[in-house]
């Protein structure tokens, strides 16, 4: 019983800790407040001009087009990451 109560514990704390992990922290800063769009991410995928929403790997653009991976339109990386979006 006591393994089991310890059990039950262990697990509610690591899923309480693990909701209060912001991964993409920069979408609530004040220079996305300010209105300058940041990447969220590393690699051409997020941080290209036009990106994946799905943010594929290997795709990101310097033009609008189509991800290679998916199929995807590309979206404009400013307009993506803009009123603080999350994934």
């Amino acid at each position: 019983m006591k393994k089991l109560l310890i059990a039950i514990f262990t697990t509610a704390a690591l899923a309480f800790s693990a909701c209060g992990n912001d991964q993409h922290g920069e979408h609530g800063s004040s220079d996305a407040a300010a209105g300058e769009a940041k990447a969220h991410g590393a690699g051409k995928e997020y941080t290209s001009a036009y990106i994946c929403p799905m943010h594929c790997q290997g795709s990101g653009s310097d033009q609008a087009g189509t991800c290679p991976a998916c199929g995807m339109d590309y979206v404009a990386q400013a307009d993506h990451v803009k009123d603080g979006h999350q994934h």
